[in-house]
Protein backbone atom coordinates (compact mmCIF):
# COMPACT_ATOMS: atom_id res chain seq x y z
CA UNK A 1 0.00 0.00 0.00
CA UNK A 2 1.41 3.37 -0.98
CA UNK A 3 2.29 5.61 1.93
CA UNK A 4 0.39 8.90 2.08
CA UNK A 5 2.41 12.08 1.74
CA UNK A 6 2.61 14.13 4.95
CA UNK A 7 0.11 16.96 5.13
CA UNK A 8 1.49 20.44 4.62
CA UNK A 9 2.05 22.44 7.78
CA UNK A 10 -0.90 24.81 8.28
CA UNK A 11 -0.13 28.45 7.57
CA UNK A 12 0.18 30.36 10.87
CA UNK A 13 -2.35 33.05 10.01
CA UNK A 14 -2.48 34.09 13.67
CA UNK A 15 1.03 35.57 13.32
CA UNK A 16 -0.27 38.08 10.78
CA UNK A 17 -0.18 37.72 7.00
CA UNK A 18 -0.17 41.03 5.13
CA UNK A 19 -1.18 41.46 1.49
CA UNK A 20 1.11 44.15 0.03
CA UNK A 21 -0.95 44.79 -3.12
CA UNK A 22 -4.53 43.98 -4.18
CA UNK A 23 -7.64 45.43 -5.86
CA UNK A 24 -10.85 44.29 -4.11
CA UNK A 25 -12.65 47.50 -5.09
CA UNK A 26 -12.75 46.17 -8.68
CA UNK A 27 -15.63 43.89 -7.61
CA UNK A 28 -17.88 45.85 -5.28
CA UNK A 29 -19.63 42.86 -3.76
CA UNK A 30 -16.30 41.42 -2.59
CA UNK A 31 -15.80 44.33 -0.18
CA UNK A 32 -18.34 42.69 2.12
CA UNK A 33 -15.95 39.74 2.49
CA UNK A 34 -13.05 41.81 3.87
CA UNK A 35 -14.00 41.51 7.59
CA UNK A 36 -13.95 37.72 7.33
CA UNK A 37 -10.66 37.19 5.50
CA UNK A 38 -7.75 35.33 7.10
CA UNK A 39 -5.21 37.94 5.96
CA UNK A 40 -4.50 40.47 8.68
CA UNK A 41 -4.43 43.52 6.41
CA UNK A 42 -4.96 44.24 2.71
CA UNK A 43 -3.05 47.06 1.02
CA UNK A 44 -5.71 48.19 -1.44
CA UNK A 45 -4.80 50.04 -4.63
CA UNK A 46 -6.71 52.69 -6.54
CA UNK A 47 -5.95 52.89 -10.27
CA UNK A 48 -8.27 55.31 -12.08
CA UNK A 49 -10.97 57.95 -11.66
CA UNK A 50 -13.73 55.46 -10.84
CA UNK A 51 -12.10 53.75 -7.86
CA UNK A 52 -10.39 56.54 -5.89
CA UNK A 53 -13.53 57.23 -3.84
CA UNK A 54 -14.26 53.50 -3.46
CA UNK A 55 -10.87 52.92 -1.84
CA UNK A 56 -11.43 55.92 0.46
CA UNK A 57 -14.89 54.66 1.46
CA UNK A 58 -13.52 51.20 2.24
CA UNK A 59 -10.75 52.74 4.36
CA UNK A 60 -13.30 54.75 6.33
CA UNK A 61 -15.16 51.55 7.14
CA UNK A 62 -12.40 49.01 7.86
CA UNK A 63 -9.14 50.98 7.69
CA UNK A 64 -6.14 50.46 9.97
CA UNK A 65 -5.56 53.50 12.19
CA UNK A 66 -2.51 55.14 13.74
CA UNK A 67 -3.05 53.42 17.09
CA UNK A 68 -2.80 50.07 15.32
CA UNK A 69 0.38 51.15 13.57
CA UNK A 70 2.05 51.86 16.91
CA UNK A 71 1.28 48.40 18.27
CA UNK A 72 4.05 45.83 18.00
CA UNK A 73 1.63 42.91 17.91
CA UNK A 74 -0.87 42.76 15.06
CA UNK A 75 -3.10 40.53 17.19
CA UNK A 76 -3.74 43.59 19.39
CA UNK A 77 -5.29 45.46 16.50
CA UNK A 78 -9.03 45.70 16.17
CA UNK A 79 -10.40 42.82 14.08
CA UNK A 80 -12.43 45.45 12.24
CA UNK A 81 -9.31 47.17 10.93
CA UNK A 82 -8.27 45.26 7.82
CA UNK A 83 -7.22 47.75 5.15
CA UNK A 84 -4.53 50.26 4.21
CA UNK A 85 -5.58 52.48 1.27
CA UNK A 86 -3.39 53.56 -1.64
CA UNK A 87 -4.33 56.27 -4.12
CA UNK A 88 -2.76 56.40 -7.56
CA UNK A 89 -3.25 56.60 -11.32
CA UNK A 90 -2.18 53.38 -13.05
CA UNK A 91 -0.23 53.59 -16.34
CA UNK A 92 -3.07 51.75 -18.14
CA UNK A 93 -5.20 54.87 -17.56
CA UNK A 94 -2.47 57.52 -17.82
CA UNK A 95 -3.75 58.74 -21.21
CA UNK A 96 -6.85 59.97 -19.38
CA UNK A 97 -4.79 62.68 -17.65
CA UNK A 98 -3.48 65.86 -19.23
CA UNK A 99 -0.94 68.47 -18.24
CA UNK A 100 -2.91 71.71 -18.11
CA UNK A 101 0.27 73.77 -18.60
CA UNK A 102 0.12 72.71 -22.25
CA UNK A 103 -3.37 74.19 -22.60
CA UNK A 104 -2.88 77.58 -21.04
CA UNK A 105 -3.76 76.31 -17.58
CA UNK A 106 -7.24 75.24 -18.68
CA UNK A 107 -8.81 72.49 -16.57
CA UNK A 108 -11.32 71.45 -19.23
CA UNK A 109 -10.74 70.74 -22.90
CA UNK A 110 -12.80 71.46 -25.98
CA UNK A 111 -13.47 68.63 -28.42
CA UNK A 112 -10.61 69.80 -30.62
CA UNK A 113 -8.29 69.91 -27.61
CA UNK A 114 -9.37 66.43 -26.52
CA UNK A 115 -8.52 65.11 -29.97
CA UNK A 116 -5.18 66.93 -29.87
CA UNK A 117 -4.41 65.54 -26.42
CA UNK A 118 -5.07 61.93 -27.41
CA UNK A 119 -3.16 62.34 -30.65
CA UNK A 120 -0.15 63.55 -28.66
CA UNK A 121 -0.12 60.77 -26.02
CA UNK A 122 -1.23 57.70 -27.99
CA UNK A 123 0.97 55.77 -30.35
CA UNK A 124 0.59 55.25 -33.25
CA UNK A 125 -1.06 58.64 -33.81
CA UNK A 126 -4.74 58.29 -34.64
CA UNK A 127 -6.69 60.48 -37.06
CA UNK A 128 -9.96 58.75 -36.14
CA UNK A 129 -11.74 61.69 -34.51
CA UNK A 130 -14.81 59.65 -33.63
CA UNK A 131 -12.70 57.06 -31.79
CA UNK A 132 -10.69 59.71 -29.94
CA UNK A 133 -13.82 61.53 -28.80
CA UNK A 134 -15.27 58.23 -27.58
CA UNK A 135 -12.42 57.93 -25.06
CA UNK A 136 -13.00 59.22 -21.50
CA UNK A 137 -12.86 62.96 -20.95
CA UNK A 138 -9.26 63.67 -19.88
CA UNK A 139 -8.68 64.88 -16.33
CA UNK A 140 -6.13 67.60 -15.43
CA UNK A 141 -3.10 66.73 -13.32
CA UNK A 142 -3.93 69.53 -10.90
CA UNK A 143 -7.34 68.15 -9.97
CA UNK A 144 -6.09 64.60 -9.49
CA UNK A 145 -3.06 65.62 -7.42
CA UNK A 146 -5.20 67.89 -5.21
CA UNK A 147 -7.66 65.05 -4.64
CA UNK A 148 -4.85 62.62 -3.84
CA UNK A 149 -3.26 65.06 -1.42
CA UNK A 150 -6.61 65.44 0.34
CA UNK A 151 -6.94 61.65 0.69
CA UNK A 152 -3.37 61.33 1.98
CA UNK A 153 -4.14 64.02 4.57
CA UNK A 154 -7.32 62.26 5.65
CA UNK A 155 -5.56 58.88 5.84
CA UNK A 156 -2.11 59.41 7.42
CA UNK A 157 -1.11 55.78 6.75
CA UNK A 158 -2.16 55.78 3.08
CA UNK A 159 0.25 55.01 0.24
CA UNK A 160 0.49 56.23 -3.33
CA UNK A 161 -0.34 53.41 -5.73
CA UNK A 162 -0.78 51.81 -8.09
CA UNK A 163 1.51 53.87 -10.32
CA UNK A 164 4.25 53.01 -12.80
CA UNK A 165 5.20 52.31 -16.40
CA UNK A 166 4.05 49.64 -18.88
CA UNK A 167 5.29 49.16 -22.45
CA UNK A 168 3.11 46.17 -23.30
CA UNK A 169 -0.49 47.21 -22.60
CA UNK A 170 -2.89 48.55 -25.22
CA UNK A 171 -5.92 50.65 -24.37
CA UNK A 172 -9.31 48.95 -24.87
CA UNK A 173 -11.82 49.93 -27.49
CA UNK A 174 -14.68 52.10 -26.28
CA UNK A 175 -18.09 50.65 -25.55
CA UNK A 176 -20.43 50.98 -28.51
CA UNK A 177 -24.01 52.13 -27.83
CA UNK A 178 -25.45 48.70 -28.60
CA UNK A 179 -22.96 46.98 -26.26
CA UNK A 180 -24.17 48.56 -23.02
CA UNK A 181 -26.08 45.41 -22.13
CA UNK A 182 -22.82 43.44 -22.19
CA UNK A 183 -21.35 45.33 -19.21
CA UNK A 184 -21.02 43.34 -16.01
CA UNK A 185 -22.59 45.68 -13.46
CA UNK A 186 -20.81 43.84 -10.65
CA UNK A 187 -17.51 45.32 -11.86
CA UNK A 188 -16.37 48.84 -11.11
CA UNK A 189 -16.54 50.86 -14.36
CA UNK A 190 -13.42 51.95 -16.19
CA UNK A 191 -11.53 48.67 -16.45
CA UNK A 192 -11.22 46.54 -19.55
CA UNK A 193 -14.34 44.48 -18.76
CA UNK A 194 -13.79 42.10 -21.66
CA UNK A 195 -13.55 44.76 -24.34
CA UNK A 196 -11.33 44.24 -27.38
CA UNK A 197 -7.95 45.90 -27.19
CA UNK A 198 -7.13 48.63 -29.67
CA UNK A 199 -3.80 49.04 -31.47
CA UNK A 200 -2.92 52.07 -29.34
CA UNK A 201 -0.40 52.35 -26.52
CA UNK A 202 0.33 55.33 -24.30
CA UNK A 203 3.67 56.94 -25.11
CA UNK A 204 6.40 56.35 -22.54
CA UNK A 205 7.03 60.10 -22.36
CA UNK A 206 3.48 60.68 -21.16
CA UNK A 207 3.54 57.72 -18.78
CA UNK A 208 6.75 59.05 -17.26
CA UNK A 209 5.24 62.50 -16.82
CA UNK A 210 2.27 61.04 -14.92
CA UNK A 211 4.54 58.85 -12.81
CA UNK A 212 6.96 61.68 -12.02
CA UNK A 213 4.12 63.89 -10.77
CA UNK A 214 2.98 61.16 -8.38
CA UNK A 215 6.52 60.39 -7.18
CA UNK A 216 7.01 64.08 -6.39
CA UNK A 217 3.82 64.03 -4.33
CA UNK A 218 5.01 60.91 -2.49
CA UNK A 219 8.25 62.72 -1.64
CA UNK A 220 6.40 65.83 -0.52
CA UNK A 221 3.99 63.85 1.69
CA UNK A 222 6.63 61.24 2.65
CA UNK A 223 4.46 58.29 1.68
CA UNK A 224 5.43 54.88 0.42
CA UNK A 225 4.71 53.98 -3.22
CA UNK A 226 3.48 50.76 -4.83
CA UNK A 227 5.04 50.64 -8.28
CA UNK A 228 4.01 48.78 -11.44
CA UNK A 229 6.59 47.92 -14.11
CA UNK A 230 5.99 45.72 -17.15
CA UNK A 231 8.48 45.44 -20.03
CA UNK A 232 9.97 48.69 -18.73
CA UNK A 233 12.30 47.77 -15.88
CA UNK A 234 15.11 50.03 -17.05
CA UNK A 235 12.74 52.97 -17.61
CA UNK A 236 11.15 52.48 -14.19
CA UNK A 237 14.54 52.44 -12.49
CA UNK A 238 15.79 55.51 -14.36
CA UNK A 239 12.57 57.45 -13.64
CA UNK A 240 12.70 56.65 -9.94
CA UNK A 241 16.46 57.27 -9.71
CA UNK A 242 15.95 60.76 -11.13
CA UNK A 243 14.01 61.67 -7.97
CA UNK A 244 17.05 61.15 -5.74
CA UNK A 245 19.70 62.41 -8.16
CA UNK A 246 22.18 64.55 -6.22
CA UNK A 247 20.91 63.23 -2.89
CA UNK A 248 22.50 59.79 -2.91
CA UNK A 249 23.98 58.48 0.31
CA UNK A 250 27.70 58.82 0.65
CA UNK A 251 29.42 55.45 0.47
CA UNK A 252 32.88 55.67 2.08
CA UNK A 253 35.80 54.60 -0.09
CA UNK A 254 38.36 52.07 1.17
CA UNK A 255 40.72 54.91 1.96
CA UNK A 256 38.04 56.71 3.98
CA UNK A 257 37.15 53.53 5.83
CA UNK A 258 40.80 52.92 6.74
CA UNK A 259 41.12 56.51 7.94
CA UNK A 260 37.97 56.11 10.08
CA UNK A 261 39.24 52.82 11.52
CA UNK A 262 42.58 54.39 12.38
CA UNK A 263 40.84 57.35 14.05
CA UNK A 264 38.60 55.00 16.05
CA UNK A 265 41.58 53.00 17.32
CA UNK A 266 43.31 56.21 18.36
CA UNK A 267 40.30 57.36 20.39
CA UNK A 268 40.06 56.64 24.08
CA UNK A 269 36.85 55.09 25.34
CA UNK A 270 34.44 52.78 23.53
CA UNK A 271 34.39 52.78 19.74
CA UNK A 272 31.68 54.68 17.86
CA UNK A 273 28.90 52.22 17.09
CA UNK A 274 26.95 54.54 14.80
CA UNK A 275 26.22 53.23 11.32
CA UNK A 276 28.10 54.80 8.44
CA UNK A 277 26.35 57.19 6.08
CA UNK A 278 25.65 54.48 3.55
CA UNK A 279 23.16 52.81 5.93
CA UNK A 280 21.52 55.79 7.57
CA UNK A 281 17.81 56.29 6.81
CA UNK A 282 16.63 59.15 4.64
CA UNK A 283 16.00 62.44 6.41
CA UNK A 284 12.47 62.99 7.69
CA UNK A 285 10.31 65.68 6.14
CA UNK A 286 9.63 66.50 2.51
CA UNK A 287 12.10 65.12 -0.01
CA UNK A 288 12.05 64.93 -3.83
CA UNK A 289 11.93 61.12 -3.61
CA UNK A 290 9.59 58.70 -1.79
CA UNK A 291 10.87 57.29 1.49
CA UNK A 292 9.92 53.73 0.51
CA UNK A 293 8.97 52.00 -2.75
CA UNK A 294 7.66 48.52 -3.49
CA UNK A 295 8.06 47.03 -6.95
CA UNK A 296 4.94 44.90 -6.98
CA UNK A 297 4.83 41.42 -8.54
CA UNK A 298 8.42 42.10 -9.53
CA UNK A 299 9.25 40.44 -12.84
CA UNK A 300 12.63 41.99 -13.58
CA UNK A 301 16.03 40.29 -13.46
CA UNK A 302 18.08 39.72 -10.35
CA UNK A 303 20.69 42.20 -11.65
CA UNK A 304 18.16 45.05 -11.45
CA UNK A 305 17.42 44.19 -7.81
CA UNK A 306 21.02 45.12 -7.04
CA UNK A 307 20.56 48.58 -8.60
CA UNK A 308 17.74 49.37 -6.17
CA UNK A 309 19.47 47.95 -3.10
CA UNK A 310 22.88 49.55 -3.72
CA UNK A 311 24.28 51.39 -0.65
CA UNK A 312 23.97 54.84 -2.25
CA UNK A 313 20.18 54.60 -2.80
CA UNK A 314 18.56 56.91 -0.22
CA UNK A 315 15.10 55.31 -0.11
CA UNK A 316 14.19 51.77 0.92
CA UNK A 317 13.11 49.69 -2.06
CA UNK A 318 11.05 46.56 -1.44
CA UNK A 319 9.99 43.79 -3.83
CA UNK A 320 6.71 41.90 -3.60
CA UNK A 321 5.84 38.64 -5.31
CA UNK A 322 2.58 36.87 -6.12
CA UNK A 323 1.41 33.59 -7.60
CA UNK A 324 -1.13 35.38 -9.80
CA UNK A 325 1.42 37.32 -11.87
CA UNK A 326 4.88 35.90 -11.26
CA UNK A 327 5.84 32.83 -13.33
CA UNK A 328 7.34 30.46 -10.75
CA UNK A 329 8.95 27.15 -11.64
CA UNK A 330 6.56 24.35 -10.65
CA UNK A 331 9.25 21.85 -9.66
CA UNK A 332 9.78 21.92 -5.90
CA UNK A 333 13.33 22.88 -4.99
CA UNK A 334 14.25 24.34 -8.40
CA UNK A 335 15.57 27.83 -7.72
CA UNK A 336 17.04 28.57 -11.15
CA UNK A 337 14.06 30.33 -12.70
CA UNK A 338 13.95 34.08 -13.30
CA UNK A 339 11.54 34.72 -10.42
CA UNK A 340 13.42 32.44 -8.05
CA UNK A 341 16.79 34.07 -8.75
CA UNK A 342 15.22 37.49 -8.23
CA UNK A 343 13.75 36.35 -4.89
CA UNK A 344 17.16 35.11 -3.81
CA UNK A 345 18.74 38.45 -4.83
CA UNK A 346 16.28 40.45 -2.71
CA UNK A 347 17.62 41.10 0.81
CA UNK A 348 15.61 39.19 3.42
CA UNK A 349 14.32 42.43 4.96
CA UNK A 350 13.08 43.87 1.64
CA UNK A 351 10.74 41.11 0.40
CA UNK A 352 6.92 41.21 0.58
CA UNK A 353 4.03 38.97 -0.49
CA UNK A 354 0.88 40.00 -2.34
CA UNK A 355 -2.19 38.49 -3.98
CA UNK A 356 -2.75 41.19 -6.67
CA UNK A 357 -6.30 39.86 -6.79
CA UNK A 358 -9.40 41.86 -7.71
CA UNK A 359 -11.80 40.20 -5.30
CA UNK A 360 -11.56 39.69 -1.53
CA UNK A 361 -12.44 36.44 0.23
CA UNK A 362 -11.25 32.83 0.32
CA UNK A 363 -9.70 33.04 -3.15
CA UNK A 364 -7.56 36.00 -2.17
CA UNK A 365 -6.46 34.22 1.01
CA UNK A 366 -5.58 31.18 -1.09
CA UNK A 367 -3.36 33.11 -3.48
CA UNK A 368 -1.75 34.91 -0.57
CA UNK A 369 -0.99 31.64 1.21
CA UNK A 370 0.51 30.19 -1.99
CA UNK A 371 2.75 33.24 -2.26
CA UNK A 372 3.95 32.94 1.33
CA UNK A 373 4.77 29.26 0.87
CA UNK A 374 6.62 29.91 -2.39
CA UNK A 375 8.78 32.67 -0.93
CA UNK A 376 9.59 30.58 2.14
CA UNK A 377 10.50 27.61 -0.07
CA UNK A 378 12.89 29.65 -2.22
CA UNK A 379 14.41 31.54 0.70
CA UNK A 380 14.77 28.36 2.73
CA UNK A 381 12.75 29.78 5.64
CA UNK A 382 10.68 27.77 8.09
CA UNK A 383 7.03 28.75 7.64
CA UNK A 384 6.56 30.54 10.97
CA UNK A 385 9.86 32.36 10.59
CA UNK A 386 8.92 33.40 7.07
CA UNK A 387 5.50 34.71 8.09
CA UNK A 388 7.10 36.77 10.87
CA UNK A 389 9.75 38.16 8.52
CA UNK A 390 7.22 39.09 5.85
CA UNK A 391 5.03 40.75 8.49
CA UNK A 392 7.91 42.86 9.81
CA UNK A 393 8.87 43.84 6.27
CA UNK A 394 5.31 44.91 5.42
CA UNK A 395 5.08 47.05 8.54
CA UNK A 396 8.35 48.79 7.71
CA UNK A 397 7.26 49.36 4.11
CA UNK A 398 3.89 50.86 5.10
CA UNK A 399 4.63 52.51 8.45
CA UNK A 400 8.36 53.19 8.18
CA UNK A 401 9.03 50.92 11.18
CA UNK A 402 8.41 47.26 11.92
CA UNK A 403 6.89 47.73 15.37
CA UNK A 404 9.50 45.60 17.12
Amino acid sequence: MAQEEPRAQPLPWHLGVFDAHCHPTDVLASLQAIPGIKARVLTVMATREQDQQLVADAARQVGVNENDAQSANASDWSEDHKLIPAFGWHPWFSHQMFDESGYGGSTSLSDDQRVSHYQSVLTPKSDDREFLLSLPTPRPFRHYLAQTKAYLTEFPLALIGEVGLDRSFRIPESWLPDQSHERDNALTPGGREGRQLSQYRVSMDHQRKVLQAQLRLAGEMQRAVSLHGVAAHGAVHDTVAETWKGRERHVPSKRERKREEAATKAQSGPPDTNEDASTLPALSGAQPYPPRICLHSYSGPAETVKLYTAPHVPCEVFFSFSTTINAWIEAVGDKNGKVETAVLAVPDDRILVESDLHTAGDRMDGYLEAGVRKICEVKGWELEDGVRRLGRNWKRFVFGHDGW
